[in-house]
């Protein structure tokens, strides 16, 4: 087979049936190798960058890996914000680019980045796992191998690999043989630290049982496919549970045992069990520890109170003074479950201390103005509009959250039941991701009706893919929180002047008529009681429905306890 075929072979072999695309002359043979297979359907996005945002979105719900092929050069330079954003949040993405023939580097080739010019792998080598370029055809097979055992390690990332047109055409006489699975979880987990921590459970600081016990949920969870241990875990000792807002819904959010969201846009419930008053243990499983993860570092793990697991030992070093196991957060909990015998004695004993304690947390408030979420007001109220979809979506309804204000809303007032239904770049929040993320999304999971929350500055910079939803006619429903700004900025820059408030300011589109003229639906919503009629069409619409909520930009986000934290404190003081 052609070098082409071999790699989309290779794709199918290794379980993808997506392959995302921006079509070009340096990668022409694989369009008819695509039309010589069965198995990938190619996606053609507007813009690279979106091709790589939908592989990123297919990544992240299928629990597989999502890839991206475009034209070397300006193709691959539009991609970097992406690849940046899988990186940042542990993404498996394979961008596959095309490049010149070896034979022609250097010479002047059109659109030439090889390593002679403007070098590809190079711009693509901070921002991914593994960077590299086939130099010759008999080396493709070991490493496009070598980029998958890269794209699949722990922690997941990015890789990208650079293929010239000799590659490409060259006949290749070996199949690629998928990884081991065993390679790809391999459930790694140092068992001298994790033997440590048992005394955690059966003495705490003043040699007693612990009583007040939380768990701080983070994505290394949700990597791990460890839901299902945390619930068991937490349900078999009645131990409350807090997520970060990136591992959100890895926890059921209506579960009597959540706390919520810890750090930005976190509920009340969380702050009180992990800062209000201390547990006196508390386990901190997947996170990396960053600043809204910790809630701008106030969260402070002190050696006799926290222990940490994590794959990511840069993050533990600097953060944490001891207590720190390195492995998967799954692995660990698998751990402890058969450990019952050596802790049983002690969580039972203090069952029911815990138990109160955490009766009068959920006695208080959860959040941060739930009247806000039946406000009658006009502009609408983003928590209006959370609250609606929230009631309209089902259960297992995916939701993607796009970067602004309406980020803060979405992690405050809706409520995730499963993993990955709610999705969101959290680390790097690159703005526009969620839009074309969520064409793979729903292409990764077809049987499930997928949901964005966004605004109309993200539309700006990516609204044009939905143009690729209505092409395939994918019944994505957007929702685009229009405040006529760039709403979190807006609500800095406006207390310093008429100049900063002009310069966040954005026109007033009528991104309904967007949608329509790009073949899409579309449906203004101008009053809360317009909402509930636009979701309910929207949900049997065929084809993506973008609904422009015309909302206000005064309303403040709810981060109270993330602004007061920050306020109060600084990692560095």
């Amino acid at each position: 087979m052609l070098g082409a075929d071999f790699i989309l072979d290779g794709l199918a072999r290794e379980g993808i049936d997506h392959i995302f695309m921006v079509p070009g002359g340096l990668v022409d043979p694989f369009l008819p190798a695509l039309g010589r297979q069965s198995v990938l359907k190619p996606i053609v996005a507007a813009q690279e960058g979106g091709a790589a945002y939908m592989a990123d979105g297919y990544a992240r719900a299928s629990g597989k890996f999502g890839a991206a092929l475009c034209i070397g050069g300006p193709g691959l330079a539009n991609t970097v914000t992406a690849v940046a954003t899988a990186l940042t949040d542990g993404s498996p993405l394979l961008v596959i680019s095309g490049e010149a023939a070896t034979a022609l580097e250097g010479l002047g080739m059109f659109q030439d980045a090889s390593s002679q010019t403007l070098d590809d792998v190079g711009m693509l080598r901070p921002v991914t796992c593994y960077s590299t370029s086939v130099d010759n055809p008999k080396n493709l097979a070991h490493l496009f191998r070598h980029a998958l055992i890269h794209l699949r390690k722990e922690p997941n990332g990015p890789v990208h690999l650079s293929v010239p047109n000799d590659s490409q055409v060259a006949t290749i006489d070996v199949c690629h043989e998928p990884l081991d699975r065993a390679l790809i979880h391999a459930r790694v987990l140092s068992q001298e630290a994790a033997e440590v921590t048992l005394g955690h459970f059966k003495a705490g600081i003043e040699g007693t049982p612990p009583v007040r016990i939380a768990v701080l949920a983070g994505a290394g969870v949700e990597h791990a496919k460890a839901a299902r241990d945390l619930l068991k875990f937490a349900e078999r000792w009645d131990i409350p549970v807090a997520t970060t807002l990136r591992a959100k819904g890895i926890f059921p959010e209506d579960h009597p045992l959540s706390l919520g969201v810890f750090g930005y846009s976190g509920t009340h419930h969380a702050r009180m069990a992990i800062l209000d008053n201390p547990p006196d243990l508390f386990l901190v499983l997947g996170s990396g520890l960053n600043e809204r993860d910790t809630m701008y570092w106030t969260l402070r793990l002190s050696p006799t109170r926290a222990l940490c697991v994590n794959l990511n030992t840069a993050a533990m070093a600097t953060h944490i003074p001891a207590s720190a196991v390195v492995g998967d957060a799954g692995a660990y909990l698998q751990w402890l479950e058969g450990r019952t015998d050596q802790i049983g004695t002690a969580l039972d004993a203090t069952r029911v201390a815990r138990k109160e304690w955490l009766a009068g947390i959920v006695a208080q408030p959860r959040l941060q103005g739930p009247e806000n979420c039946d406000s009658s007001a006009i502009p609408i109220h983003p928590a209006r509009v959370i609250s609606g979809l929230r009631k309209a979506l089902p259960r297992d309804g995916i939701l993607l959250v796009d970067s602004g204000a309406h980020r803060a809303f979405a992690g405050h007032y809706w409520q995730a039941y499963s993993p990955l239904t709610y999705i969101s770049a959290t680390n790097l929040g690159p703005m526009g991701w969620a839009i074309p993320a969520a064409i793979g999304v729903q292409c990764a999971r077809p049987g499930k009706k997928v949901a964005v929350i966004t605004g109309d500055g993200c539309m700006h910079m990516h609204g044009i893919e939905v143009a690729t939803a209505a092409r395939y006619r994918l019944p994505i429903i957007y929702v685009v929180i229009n405040n006529d700004a760039l709403g979190n900025v807006w609500l800095r820059a406006h207390t310093l002047g008429p100049v900063p408030t002009e310069l966040t300011t954005l026109p007033d589109i009528d991104w309904a008529g967007f949608s329509r003229a790009l073949g899409g639906n579309g449906i203004t919503v101008t009053d809360p009681s317009e909402l509930e009629p636009a979701f309910e069409t929207a949900m049997c619409n065929h084809g993506p429905t973008v609904i422009d909520v015309k909302a206000g930009r005064q309303y403040p986000t709810p981060v109270h306890d993330w602004s007061v934290a920050s306020a109060a404190w600084s990692y560095h003081e």
